[in-house]
């Protein structure tokens, strides 16, 4: 390579990717669908136990209808059952961002699996924040909030057939939880529950209590499961790099919570949040992008030959 291949290469800018983080129930989802939309994008799931199939209703995953059109990447692509590491989810998603690239098209990242993202950012010695500019949006709510539209998702969960579905996975026999999507809070809860159904010894006022003790499980594991991640993401955006722009959400619930009707929540969503994140990511768009580094040459002299030879730095 020439020198001046070198410095070709040193005005190359860097493309650019947007990442939705937050804790659970947050609105993840609904923002980067919106984001997608309105700057032609694609989605990558960034939820560790969403990119397994099964279990849509205990997962949470988005349905063909919130997807509103926009595709989506690694969502329900892997058996139930399978490993999926954050060096997995690094190489995969590392990939469907350059598919989105490719196709000319704003790859927006959105789940909850803050291990993961920070694997995919800062994995592989930053190769991937060397080649990317990237903008992290946080949505975040006041936990007391949060909490309480956690319970009311979690009873949803319950009249969508969150039972059903954890039935149809029972197993008798197999109480590991801890591998592919029967990580997912919802499953394990429900295993006490399932096998006095299932051995047909307890009576009805026993089974329902079984029932709301498991339901109240999911609910207290996905509370200390959303403060987890918050923790984590308030972690992320203290490192050298992560340009994270918190938005905050609670104005959202507490409409719910005061009894605000659909369109009065819609419209506090559309002014508090969508409308920020909207020139957010605008204005993210439209800044020059940083150029992507040039390789770094080294000069080296053969030992034996007194000769001299110009090489790329190999980062390692």
């Amino acid at each position: 390579m020439t020198m001046e291949h070198a410095r070709a290469a040193g005005t190359t800018r860097k493309p650019k990717v947007v990442f939705v983080l937050g804790a659970t129930a947050t609105g993840k989802s609904k923002l980067a669908v919106a984001i997608a939309k309105r700057f032609d994008g694609e989605v990558v799931n960034a939820d560790k136990i969403q990119v397994h199939d099964g279990a849509p209703v205990i997962t949470n995953k988005v349905t063909e209808e919130e997807m509103a059109g926009v595709p989506h990447h690694l969502l329900g692509v892997l058996p139930a059952d399978a490993e999926f590491t954050a060096e997995d989810f690094r190489r995969e998603a590392g990939r469907a961002v350059a598919r989105v690239l490719a196709a000319g098209r704003l790859p927006v990242v959105a789940g909850g699996s803050n291990t993961y993202i920070e694997e995919l950012v800062d994995g592989d010695n930053g190769a991937f924040r060397e080649r990317h500019d990237a903008l992290f949006v946080w949505t975040d709510a006041e936990p007391e909030v949060l909490d309480w539209y956690v319970a009311l998702r979690v009873d949803d969960m319950v009249a969508r057939g969150l039972v059903d579905e954890a039935r149809a996975a029972f197993e008798p026999s197999r109480d590991d939880y801890t591998r592919g999507v029967r990580r997912a809070i919802g499953l394990p809860e429900m295993h006490g529950y399932l096998l006095a159904e299932r051995e047909g010894a307890a009576g009805e006022e026993e089974l329902a209590a079984l029932l709301a003790r498991a339901v109240g499980e999911i609910k207290e594991n996905t509370c200390r499961l959303a403060r987890a991640q918050a923790r984590k993401i308030r972690r992320l955006s203290g490192l050298e790099g992560w340009d994270v722009r918190r938005v905050d959400v609670t104005p959202v619930f507490a409409c719910m919570k005061d009894g605000g009707g659909a369109a009065s929540h819609q419209e506090t969503w559309q002014k508090l949040v969508w409308e920020p994140c909207q020139e957010m990511v605008r204005s993210f768009l439209e800044a020059p992008a940083a150029a992507v580094p040039a390789p770094a040459f080294v000069r080296r002299v053969d030992e034996d030959s007194g000769s001299e030879a110009v090489g790329v730095a190999v980062k390692v």
